[in-house]
């Protein structure tokens, strides 16, 4: 089964004034559609043709041969990391925004001091990314949260196929694309304030689940 496109559970304008309903149009239906196009043409007549999961690739990068591997690498990539950003995210005021409650609420409060702790750290993996990449909360073995960085389309769970070159490991519940295709229409080079727009449309309980799930 190829990969495909997911839909979004939300209209394009329905994150705005945070993130504006060209950016997603482009975000989505370009950006994350050529990933897709481009994973499922990288992994045809390989192993793992047949696998839906793009996380699922991700974690057995090394079953794709060595000629392929770089655009399985960046295009399933692409398309799990963006799935999950679509869905850790929501409207501000309707799913979006406020502060994580319950065991996520509890767990990121024992990991960082604060909510405002983590914030921070997580702020500062996004900002101080050089280029392009994604910053992450993840669940690490034993339940430890963490927050990393990584570059491009790298992702947490790369990190059994690539080693040290995935930046981080673990099990990632949230995160924040710093491309610049993700807000340079609207913020142009302002990359912080993007970040700090975005805290207002993160989506608690999705994340909250995930966290459970992994755990």
């Amino acid at each position: 089964m190829a990969f495909t496109l997911p839909d979004l559970p939300y209209s394009h304008a329905a994150l705005e004034p945070h993130i504006d309903a060209r950016t997603m149009e482009i975000h989505h239906g370009k950006h994350h559609a050529a990933y897709v196009a481009n994973a499922n043409k990288a992994l045809e007549g390989t192993p793992l043709a047949g696998v839906s999961d793009p996380w699922e690739v991700c974690r057995r990068l090394r079953e794709v041969p060595d000629d392929r591997r770089t655009a399985a690498r960046n295009n399933a990539g692409g398309h799990a990391n963006h799935s999950l950003f679509w869905q850790t995210i929501a409207p501000a005021g309707k799913g979006g925004g406020g502060t994580p409650g319950g065991a996520l609420g509890d767990a990121i409060a024992s990991a960082f001091g604060s909510f405002e702790g983590f914030r921070e750290k997580f702020a500062a993996a996004a900002t101080t990314r050089f280029g392009s990449g994604w910053a992450w909360l993840c669940v690490e073995k034993g339940g430890k949260l963490s927050v990393c960085s990584t570059a491009n389309q790298d992702n947490p769970a790369m990190r059994d196929a690539i080693g040290d070159a995935a930046g981080c490991g673990g099990t990632p519940i949230l995160g924040l694309d710093v491309w610049e295709h993700a807000y340079y229409l609207h913020y142009q080079n302002r990359r912080p304030d993007y970040i700090a727009a975005w805290w207002n449309v993160v989506n608690w309980a999705k994340v909250g689940e995930s966290y459970v799930k992994a755990l």
